[in-house]
């Protein structure tokens, strides 16, 4: 290995003249993959431990090495350390500072890998952290719908079917509902993990190496449980960089989802929930107006994960094996979906907190739109042994009188509902009772109040 003289590119022996200016800023990636210093130089301490393990290098070469090394680390970590474009990425950053601290020892430091498998492994470390701050972030935000949820069991309020009203349920259950979506996101990130569990270092560039490396030293040195079993496969594919894309994806839709809600529900034309001052904004020309800005911005940055994802799907598409100079956009990509959903949650989860139902907005609208229809209809066929059209034909004669006459169905007398069906007894009048209909549902995973404060302490508890 020659020395890196005069701040010359690694490869300058072989290639004569310096990139244009314009090819140095294009072709860098430093002011992005910097974020993988950590990691970079873990991996390459691990690497030449493995290196003097097998006797590629010496007790003395391998000692000034991980000295060098950590000096750069603590240099970074200090912001002492000067990134330069001219050498395009972290780890040739490192390499350069490496030999200014040691000098030609520094050489080795490559001995039996390349940039394409150091590159991954970077990334695939630095991802492992990514999917369990994520986890953790996720799990503080099912802590706070949990407690939202205990404070709001028996506050009713209708439930929707295309905005419509359907059927009385508790806050609580709409609330949880989403607990269910987040901890389903939550598997994603678990299970991404598995496809991280795979070392890349040692295959080299593509083909793997003639040095006599140990890739499990490595593997279990760096946390992984085993080494990547093809080279080309290894260098060529990111599919556990779509892995993340997707799950950040499809939790970002349930945020926005969320939002798209809480935005129409705290609307003057519903007016079910209130948000506090420290998560709404005004207007510039408006003085009344309270807007729910931070509601919309998690609605709008489903966007920016979305065109992640398809950037990456994009990048993958048309690229023969194995490496290719596009692979390097991933990290950016990476880097920008995870502060992108990492600030979403932590936004959901302060929007949470400074939210307050309107309760007797909700129970007034549960109880227009005719929302225990059903309760009626399945209490003719329980209690009158009839099937269940012939009920719901008899129920939406119901609804059409109670509509005639600008009644609610809690408002008919046992004449006026005898007068449709002469079965009918008394008792009838309690099944439009809104807390009645909600406590009524008891099938498993259905908005009963005892159902609801099992799953709570049931979450609780996980």
């Amino acid at each position: 290995m020659a020395k890196n003289k005069n701040n010359q590119a690694i490869w300058s022996t072989r290639v004569k003249k310096q990139a244009s200016k314009l090819f140095q800023k294009i072709g860098s990636s430093i002011d992005i993959d910097k974020k993988l210093y950590k990691e970079d130089i873990d991996g390459s301490i691990a690497h030449v431990e493995m290196l003097f393990k097998q006797k590629i290098i010496s007790f003395k070469i391998k000692n000034k090495i991980t000295y060098g090394l950590n000096k750069i680390e603590k240099e970074i970590f200090k912001k002492n350390f000067e990134f330069n474009n001219k050498y395009e990425d972290i780890h040739m950053n490192i390499e350069k500072r490496l030999f200014e601290i040691i000098g030609d020892e520094a050489g080795y430091i490559h001995t039996g890998r390349s940039r394409n498998d150091q590159v991954i492994t970077d990334l695939k470390i630095w991802l492992r952290k990514a999917n369990k701050e994520i986890d953790k972030n996720l799990n503080n935000l099912i802590k706070t719908i949990l407690k939202l949820s205990e404070k709001n069991i028996q506050t009713i309020m209708p439930g929707f079917t295309h905005l419509k009203n359907a059927q009385p349920i508790s806050f609580a259950h709409y609330l949880m509902s989403y607990v269910e979506m987040f901890k389903r996101d939550k598997n994603r990130f678990f299970y991404n993990l598995e496809s991280l569990s795979e070392n890349p270092l040692g295959v080299a560039a593509l083909a793997g190496t003639s040095f006599n490396i140990d890739r499990n030293f490595t593997s279990k040195k760096l946390g992984f449980k085993n080494p990547t079993n093809n080279s080309i496969d290894t260098v060529a594919d990111r599919d556990f960089v779509l892995d993340f894309l997707y799950s950040s994806s499809v939790c970002s839709m349930h945020i926005s989802r969320i939002a798209e809600e809480l935005i129409i529900w705290n609307s003057d034309a519903f007016n079910l929930i209130n948000l506090s001052d420290k998560i709404v904004t005004g207007s510039s020309i408006m003085p009344q107006k309270k807007n729910p800005d931070l509601l919309e911005f998690l609605r709008g940055k489903t966007g920016t994960s979305y065109g992640n994802l398809f950037s990456m799907l994009t990048i993958l598409k048309g690229l023969p094996l194995s490496y290719f100079k596009d692979l390097q956009d991933d990290k950016e990509i990476v880097f920008n979906s995870h502060e992108n959903l990492k600030n979403c949650i932590l936004i959901l989860n302060e929007v949470l907190k400074n939210l307050n139902p309107n309760k007797q907005n909700m129970l007034a609208l549960a109880n227009s739109g005719y929302t225990t229809a059903t309760d009626f209809a399945d209490y003719l066929v329980k209690n009158h042994s009839m099937p269940f059209r012939k009920a719901y034909q008899i129920t939406a004669a119901v609804v059409n009188y109670a509509e005639r006459k600008n009644k609610k169905l809690d408002q008919l007398s046992i004449n006026e509902l005898r007068n449709i069906e002469p079965k009918l007894t008394i008792d009838v009048l309690k099944i439009f009772d809104l807390k009645n209909s909600v406590n009524s549902k008891k099938s498993y995973g259905g908005t009963s109040f005892d159902n609801i404060k099992k799953m709570i302490m049931k979450y609780k508890k996980v």
